[in-house]
């Protein structure tokens, strides 16, 4: 547990960075467009209250947890209405509608463990978005350097998952993967001004290098081997056929 907390206590420092409220900005964007078309009762966000996944979910119930409230502003703080280990959620076995993880389990640390935890209390059909970086990135090269130099850009603390190995780790867990959206293309500046002037690279980037964005969002959804989901059963209606009427003295032609 005190391994997890200290991991996301980096993070959470990072994300009021200016690199960090750039990709925030441009998580929470994309997160509002993918969760207003996901329906269901309950969407749960696990870690960093910071980034308000749930911000343009309809479901009725929207919870974030995390695994304290140190080191959080009153505004993130008041989203947190569970605290909790990451390795055991504190939810009923399939009782959740939509579970977004954003940038939990890179620095969780038992990143298998809570996958088959979010497993078992999504819903059948329910649905997973995970946020992470990218390795294969600008960010993720300057990263690879600094830990030579011990001059790092991003949470030195975080082991990131590549979209390919996350992709196997899902699809063991029966998770079947959806879109894999990638974005932030700008080079790893620490300044807001120079993220600005490379904000053209954004498009460029969605068009010329799409898989090289410094962070990835993956959506999947848990299938339950066996199972069909099927509409409600429509009454046929019987067609009542004429009883047959013989003809008497047919006339002959």
């Amino acid at each position: 547990m005190e391994a997890v907390e200290k991991n996301i206590i980096d993070l959470d420092t990072w994300l009021e960075l200016p690199a960090g409220r750039y990709i925030r900005d441009w998580e929470e964007a994309l997160l509002a467009k993918i969760t207003v078309d996901i329906f269901g009762f309950n969407a749960l966000q696990i870690g960093l209250p910071q980034i308000n996944a749930l911000a343009a979910s309809r479901m009725p119930h929207r919870w974030c947890s995390n695994p304290d409230l140190t080191n959080l502003t009153e505004e993130n703080a008041s989203r947190v209405v569970v605290t909790h280990d990451f390795s055991e959620l504190p939810f009923e076995t399939q009782s959740i509608d939509l579970i977004v993880l954003p940038h939990v389990l890179e620095f969780a640390a038992e990143p298998h463990q809570m996958l088959r935890e979010v497993e078992r209390v999504l819903i059948p059909e329910g649905r997973l978005i995970v946020t992470g970086f990218n390795q294969t990135s600008l960010w993720g090269a300057r990263q690879f350097v600094g830990r030579l130099n011990k001059n790092y850009y991003l949470p030195h603390e975080g082991e990131f998952i590549s979209p390919a190995r996350l992709k196997d780790w899902l699809k063991l867990l029966n998770m079947e993967i959806g879109q894999v959206h990638f974005g932030c293309y700008a080079p790893s500046c620490h300044t807001e001004k120079w993220l600005h002037r490379f904000q053209f690279m954004e498009k460029a980037g969605q068009r010329w290098w799409p898989y090289f964005g410094s962070v990835y969002v993956m959506q999947a959804i848990k299938r339950v081997r066996g199972m069909r989901m099927i509409g409600p059963a429509l009454k046929q209606k019987r067609v009542v056929r004429g009883a047959a009427i013989p003809v008497a003295n047919k006339a002959k032609k």
